[in-house]
């Protein structure tokens, strides 16, 4: 039986990356898996197929994390197609770096509301149903440059940051209900992102990194499932850097 057998994941941004590497592990577990994209796309579509592969139920639904109102409508959809929601995974991001003397004021929103109040829609959706469950995970996908800060990225960071400490006030809020909410800070990962990068810069991050190798999407999703799982049912109001040890 997997430790995730019988529970419902319900995953932002999801079709693909580190989102759809969870989703994956998550079903792996026995979880059905419920997840969000902007649209769903031909991969949204084969991510759908690959997770009924293993033997789950899955449905991907189009939705915009950023907007409060598709928030409501999405997650009533996934209730009444589940029956419950036992595990939200905020993952849905953006990046639109820059220095910040050169920042765009749309720029800045765009990440604000991408990362950080699409995190607020779903906590403050779902919460209800969870509440009435008196149990569930929130896992929010921050990042380490949200503790440590990058320049070039002040609004990635704050967006980052504000999922941590997101986390930790919902921790406080709700932890008498049963309800737990942690973050994940993944270091230099392989992703489409990173792999556009050029080959010097990518060798010259595997250099600072003690295990000397950038991160894998697989690497995030084992501590998810922990998060997720019961082997942490006393775990609440933490920020894990999965990042090889580049930022201790």
């Amino acid at each position: 039986m997997g430790l995730l057998q019988g529970k419902t994941a319900l995953i932002t941004g999801a079709a693909r990356g580190i989102g759809k590497a969870l989703a994956l592990r998550f079903a792996a577990e026995g979880a059905d898996i419920a997840f969000t994209d902007l649209v769903i796309d031909e991969n949204g579509k084969q991510t759908e197929e690959e997770i009924k592969a293993l033997g789950v139920k899955c449905i991907g639904y189009a939705s915009n994390a950023a907007d409060f109102a598709q928030t409501e409508e999405v997650v009533k959809k996934v209730h009444e197609d589940f029956g419950k929601i036992d595990i939200l995974v905020n993952n849905a991001g953006i990046t639109k770096d820059g220095l910040m003397m050169r920042m765009s004021e749309g720029q800045w929103d765009a990440v604000i509301n991408v990362n950080l109040k699409s995190a607020f829609n779903f906590i403050h959706a779902i919460l209800p149903i969870m509440m009435r469950q008196k149990s569930g995970s929130i896992i929010n996908m921050a990042s380490v440059v949200g503790v440590h800060g990058n320049a070039g990225q002040s609004n990635y960071a704050a967006s980052k940051a504000g999922l941590i400490a997101l986390a930790k006030s919902i921790a406080q809020e709700v932890g008498s209900r049963g309800i737990r909410a942690n973050a994940i800070a993944p270091g230099f990962i392989e992703t489409a992102m990173t792999a556009a990068l050029p080959e010097e810069v990518r060798a010259d991050w595997a250099k600072k990194i003690p295990l000397r190798r950038a991160g894998k999407p697989e690497d995030i999703a084992e501590v998810a499932v922990f998060l997720a799982s019961d082997m942490s049912a006393y775990v609440t109001g933490q920020v894990i850097q999965v990042d090889g040890g580049m930022n201790m």
